[in-house]
């Protein structure tokens, strides 16, 4: 019975990878015959899955979108990633705190014991080093945004620009949706802005959506490889600090990243060493910035941060001694 329920899952897994699987890789897949895979697409089907057969030289099947939820099946790792996920679900969108404190609920009670055990071990409580600055969005916010983005739909919305009087009529804008992205707390579109004729962000929480929304477009390519190096190149952009530099610290990324600040860059070179990147309004005090740090570490350039570690060292021993 173990071994046909693991079965269940493997082939479940496999089904929703992706849109259609031939019988035969099917079998070569799950390892066992053509015919046992039948047996278990009934299976399913009797767990409520709307598992379609497709025809074709070999034939097939084909998990279609149903009306009901049927039940779930989950492995050890996806169910501990679901509970984590809905006890940190509502740090930034609104309106679900009840739903997802009932589905923790409902996944925890049809859970093995050895898996409620490692779940409520996992009491998270969210300690966010944006928290100053995090704003939540409404979820119907979200999904108003998310459709028009699935469906490449053009978006019309409201937008309460920071100087905006809120006497002040402004027309909505009109942008083709590409992205739903986060980044430093903060929820953001990304899109093409059709009357300024160019990519732009857009603050989720300023926005409020119209409908209905405008015709379908063909996605444009974004002006970097993926939309995560768009961002990052997007905002700290912004950074207005003249100086910049970077050094190697020999210390792991995962301690420097904790004190780095935000708009800082960390790469791992080593287990134990990193390059790191930052700005600061002097080359002495960018300097000063990097030595905070309690580790070796060698400056890679420009060469004004090295003059002025040299000239900054210089002044530490003289007023040391």
């Amino acid at each position: 019975m173990s071994e046909t329920s693991a079965r269940l899952l493997a082939l479940l897994s496999l089904l929703q990878a992706r849109r259609d699987w031939p019988g035969q890789l099917l079998a070569e897949r799950l390892e066992v015959s053509p015919r046992t895979v039948r047996r278990d697409v009934d299976r399913l089907r009797d767990l409520g899955y709307p598992v379609r057969a497709t025809k074709g030289p070999d034939g097939g099947y084909r998990l279609d979108a149903g009306a009901d939820l049927p039940p779930l099946l989950f492995d050890d790792d996806q169910a501990i990633a679901v509970a984590v996920a809905l006890q940190t679900a509502t740090t930034t969108v609104t309106g679900i705190e009840e739903g997802a404190l009932r589905a923790l609920a409902t996944v925890r009670q049809v859970m093995p014991a050895r898996l409620r055990q490692r779940v409520d071990a996992l009491q998270v409580t969210t300690v966010d080093r944006y928290a100053n600055r995090r704003t939540t969005v409404d979820s119907e916010q979200l999904i108003a945004i998310g459709t028009a983005v699935r469906a490449h739909e053009v978006l019309r919305f409201d937008y309460a620009a920071p100087g905006t009087a809120t006497d002040e009529w402004v027309p909505p804008r009109k942008v083709e949706p590409h992205h739903l992205v986060t980044w430093g707390g903060r929820w953001y579109l990304v899109g093409w802005d059709l009357d300024r004729n160019d990519w732009r962000t857009f603050r989720v929480d300023r926005m409020t959506p119209r409908t209905p929304t405008g015709p379908r477009f063909t996605p444009r390519e974004l002006p970097a490889p993926d939309v995560a190096t768009y961002i990052s190149a997007k905002f700290h952009g912004q950074d207005q600090n003249p100086c910049r530099g970077e050094a190697i610290l020999q210390a792991p990324a995962s301690l420097i990243a904790q004190y780095a600040g935000r708009g800082a860059i960390v790469e791992e070179v080593t287990p134990t060493s990193c390059r790191l990147v930052l700005t600061a309004w002097s080359w002495t005090g960018l300097a000063a910035t990097f030595g905070m740090f309690e580790c070796d570490l060698e400056f890679v350039g420009p060469q004004e941060l090295k003059d002025a570690a040299t000239q900054l060292a210089a002044r530490y021993q003289e007023a040391a001694s």
